[in-house]
Formats: structure tokens, sequence, C-alpha cells
């Protein structure tokens, strides 16, 4: 090596730092947390990159992830371990010189080593905290990365970390100050470009890269039986089923990613609903750990200008301010910024209604909703000029009908017109599941109790009539039970007094509850059971009667079938005989000639 100059520099020259750009901020951990490392005398070292940690507690996988390693200066320990010496790279000799404005490799050390806020003397392998993400020495790296790039300057070795290494990959190499730079393209991946690693390798050293970023969950609450369903028995899951015009919640879970190290952070929820479901916008809640945010002050949801395919967004222009904002006031304007604690959990809540599209599509496949997040990744730009996205999300909801008949009890069986009935949601009757005649066919589509204003009877509501062919049908219903009430017998037959008990119960594959798969409402993996009962209670020959009826279903269709049968009624009995009748018929004519004949004979 050509006029090569060696300092000894007692202690550590610099640690990690946490900076930006395709560079990769290096945490060095010990057995107590601290961000630290331990080094010594080897002539052969290497370094270990660990994935990190989301605050969801899944490993970030390295797999596929692509370094330039710049070995900037070898590295040479004292015998009995008290000092390090350092020798500058000439490859990199020329950006060194640019980026401190130094001339000899004696000033270009002591320039670094003035940024050194965590000094060790006199022992090589005692621990070192690392610099902070908004240090000098941050800058001073991200600057020296920039100058090598500029400068064309090769780097020592170019490392793609193959699939198999997905927890940790190490590295072998020379003794050394090494700075490692991420060149993943991650623009638009779900995924996350690191922070600098920077770290002296003498002989082994173990970091945790920093490319943290965000996941996303969706969910949707069901209604019935909240206490059976969800990881917290409190409904929320992957998949539920409403009735037509009932309103569905939906949520978001996720969290602050570790931000340190952005100027600013965007953070942006696309979601896309199915046609049936209608967003109302009005409903929108977002919340940061305790703190409520403000919309069109703290978050925007928009509607327009956006994807042909997409219902709406949900903007943060910049979670980071945001949170500073929220929970660390005390450190505005401090300078250097502060390294704080990001992970706080973000939930976002907003209801839509299932509308009436839902009855042409009743049953499977369902109706979905996804969900996706965008989000800053890349440190070295300004947090909204590149940008990642996790995958979609998606969640499912299902509708049924129910198809009936109104015969009587003869063989064959006669359809039965107009009788009349009304749908409720209680045993006793008082709670009316309101339905209207459908615009475009014969049957009846529900009007969920959501949809009605103050509890008002809507104007549209009809009582249901059996056709010409004994049939009405109503479409939207939910998994639950209803009471089916015929309130006008058709002419001629007998009012069925007590209500039909209708117990309908979908039943849907636990694990598509916890994690449904798009597309996976049309199979087997997701709705695979309709049941349903009617439960009859009638009134004849001087006595009650009850029995519980299996109904058929259809799982394709969503449907059940129900019959409701009137028996057919005799004359009531009557007195007296045809012999009595003619016997009476000729009393009477013989008394009608005698007193024809008594007049005559008085007029004589």
């Amino acid at each position: 090596m050509n006029n090569k100059i060696k300092k000894s520099i007692v202690g550590l020259l610099a640690v990690s730092t946490a900076f930006s750009g395709a560079l990769a901020t290096a945490t060095l951990v010990a057995p107590n947390s601290n961000l630290i490392t331990s080094v010594s005398a080897k002539e052969q070292g290497c370094i270990t990159i660990n994935a990190n940690i989301g605050d969801n507690g899944e490993v970030q996988s390295l797999a596929g992830k692509k370094f330039n390693v710049y070995r900037i200066f070898d590295a040479e320990n004292s015998v009995g371990m008290e000092s390090i010496n350092y020798t500058m790279n000439p490859a990199y000799e020329k950006s060194l010189k640019k980026v401190t404005g130094k001339n000899t490799e004696y000033s270009i050390i002591d320039y670094i080593q003035t940024m050194n806020n965590n000094t060790v003397i006199n022992n090589v392998e005692a621990p070192q905290l690392n610099e902070s993400r908004y240090s000098n020495f941050r800058y001073f790296i991200e600057s020296l990365r920039n100058m090598l790039v500029a400068d064309k300057a090769e780097p020592t070795q170019v490392v793609t970390v193959p699939a198999s290494a997905k927890e940790s990959y190490t590295l072998d190499v020379p003794f050394g100050w090494y700075v490692i730079d991420e060149i993943t393209n991650v623009a638009g991946e779900h995924s996350a470009s690191s922070l600098c690693m920077v770290n002296t390798a003498n002989p082994n050293v173990f970091i945790n890269i920093k490319s943290d970023f965000p996941v996303i969950q969706k969910q949707i609450r069901e209604d019935d039986l909240r206490t059976s369903i969800g990881k917290d028995h409190d409904g929320w899951n992957d998949v539920a089923d409403f009735e037509i015009g009932q309103t569905v919640p939906y949520r978001y879970l996720t969290y602050a990613p570790n931000m340190n190290g952005y100027d600013s952070y965007y953070f942006a929820l696309h979601d896309k609903m199915d046609e049936e479901l209608t967003f109302n916008s009005d409903s929108v809640t977002v919340k940061i750990a305790d703190k409520t945010l403000v919309k069109d002050t703290d978050y925007k949801v928009v509607t327009t200008g956006i994807p042909v395919d997409e219902t709406f967004q949900i903007q943060i222009m910049d979670l980071k301010a945001t949170i500073n904002k929220y929970f660390f006031k005390e450190y505005e304007g401090a300078n250097p910024e502060m390294e704080k604690y990001y992970g706080q959990e973000i939930l976002i809540e907003y209801n839509a209604t299932l509308n009436e599209k839902a009855t042409d599509d009743v049953g499977r496949p369902g109706f979905e909703n996804d969900v996706k997040l965008e989000y800053s990744n890349n440190p070295d730009s300004d947090g909204i000029g590149q940008t990642g996205e996790t995958p979609w999300d998606t969640v499912v909801c299902f509708t049924f009908r129910m198809d009936g008949v109104k015969v009587n009890d003869q063989t064959p069986e006669r359809p039965l017109e107009g009788a009349k009935f009304r749908l409720y949601s209680d045993s006793l009757c008082t709670k009316e599941v309101y339905v209207k005649k459908a615009d475009n066919g014969d049957d009846y589509i529900v009007i969920n109790r959501d949809s009605v204003t103050d509890g008002e009877v809507p104007a549209e509501a009809v009582e249901m009539v059996s056709d010409a062919d004994g049939l009405f049908n109503i479409v939207g219903l939910d998994s639950q039970t209803y009471y089916l009430k015929e309130t006008k017998a058709p002419a001629g037959y007998r009012l069925l007094k007590d209500p039909i008990k209708i117990n309908i119960k979908a039943t849907y594959s636990e694990d598509n509850r916890v994690n449904y798969t798009k597309g996976d409402g049309a199979t087997n993996k997701t709705l695979q059971k309709l049941e349903a009962t009617a439960q009859f209670k009638e009134f004849y020959t001087g006595e009650y009667s009850e029995y519980v009826n299996n109904l058929t279903t259809d799982l394709e269709k969503g449907s059940l079938n129900i019959k409701v049968v009137n028996k057919v009624g005799s004359k009531l009995p009557a007195t007296g005989s045809a012999m009595t009748v003619m016997l009476a018929g000729t009393g009477t004519a013989m008394m009608l000639t005698a007193l024809i004949k008594r007049k005559k004979e008085a007029e004589k």
C-alpha cells in the first residue's frame, strides 16, 4: 500500500449510527440491551447482521437484501488490547478528503474521532455505545456514503443475502472499520431501506439492522354471538354476516414504526370495497394510543382523485410530526433532534352499509373489503418521495335469503294466494324486521333497523303477501333467529296465530375467521355450512301441536326454503235429515189446504 500512514488511536474510532438513505442503521445489542459492541484481537473477523423484529413480534426478513460493503480503514489491535490502530484504505482516500476537508490520514482520523461522544480509553474490548441517529456522526456518514457513490468508488464487496438467511447473515471480513450501505430496491415493496451500519470488526461484531416498517391488519365485527368470536372474544375477526341495510363495522390495527432518522413520514391507508358496500365517510375515527386525532388537521379522508379501483384513502401526511406533537412535546426544538420511542398502537375504525346490490349475490362468494398501507420506506428521502406498500389484507361478509311458499295440506298441494306475513327479531313480535318490495322482482328486501330514522316505520315498508304461486321470498337476512308471523290467512283458511320460529345458522372456518384470504369466500374454506330450522305451533282439533322442520338450504345461493301449511277446514255439523224436511214440508202443505178450505166455508 503506497504512502500508507499508520496512526494509533486509543479506544474505538466510532460505532454504528442510524442514518438515512439506502444506508442501514446498525444497532449492536449486548445482554443488557444497550447499543454496544465488543472487539478482541484476531486477524480475521466477521460481521453478523441480525434482522429487525417489528413491534408485532415478527421477524422482518433479511432474505434478498443487498448491500455495498466498504472497508474504509484497516484495523489492528495492540498486543495488550489497550489500543487500536487504523490505516486508511487508499481506494476511498479521495472521498474521505472531500467530505472531511482534511488532507492527511492523521487529520482525517482525528476529525472523525471528534464526533465520538462515547470514547472508550485503554480497553479495545470494552463496550461502546452507539452514536445517535441525529448526531453529527450520522450526518457525516451519510455525506461519506453520498461521496463514495458520487466518486464511483467500488465497494470492497457486494453482498446479496440468500433466501435461507431470514433472521441473520454473517460476512467474513478482515479486521477493519466498515460502512455497509443497503442498496435494495424497496420502492413499492413491503420493506424499508436500512440506516447505515458502521462498525469496527476486530474480530467479530453483531449488529441489528434498523429498517423497521409497519404491518396492517383489517378486521370486521360480527354482530351476533360476539363473546365467542375473535381473539379477544369481542366479535372482531375476518368474517361476518349481516342484514341488508345494516351497519358493518370495520377497523385497521397497526403501529408506528421506528421513524428515528426520517425527516417526515408519510402514512396512508388505501381501502377498496365491493360495490355492495357503501362507505360512510363521517364514521372514520383515528386513534394513536390514547390520543384521538383531529380530522382535516391530523389526517384526511380522501374519496376523489384516487385510483378508480379504490373507495377511499385515509392519509396522514406526516405521521412522525403528528406523534411528536402528541407524545414528545417536550423535545420540540431540540438541536440535535432527540431519539424517541415509537411503536404506538394505531387504531382506525369506520363503517359501511350493506346495500341493496347485495340482493343479486347472497351466499357465496360474499362481499369483500381490502386495505393496504402505504408508508415512507427510505430515510434518504423527505419521507414522501419513496414509499413502500403492505400486501392487501381482506375481510368478507355474507347475507342470506329465505324462499317461502304458502300451501294447503292436500295432495297435491295447492298454493295459497293472499296470505300476509310480518317478520320479527323477537319472540314477542315487538321488533319488526321491515321489508320492502323489490324494484325488479317479486322478492321482499330487508330494511334493517340501522337504516330506520328515529325508530319510525319506513315509508316503503310493506306487509308480505303470498302471490298466485303461494311464494313470498325475503332477501338480506342475517345468521340469527327470526319470527315469521302470519297476519292474515288466505280466504277460507284458519290463521296461524303463533309465530314460526326460524333459526338460521351459518358456520365458517375458524382458520378463515383468523386469517381470511381474498377469494376464499367463493369456496368451502370460509362458508362451510348453512343450517336452518323452523319451529311451528298449531291449534287444530281442539289441541296444540308443536314440531320442528329442518329446512333445505343452498350454500352457493345462501338460501333456505320454508313451507307454511294451512290445513283445509271442513263445514260445521247441521241437525235433521232429508225425511224430516220432507215430512215438515208435507205438514205445512196440509195446514195450508185446511186454512184455504175454512176460508171458503166462511164466505158461504
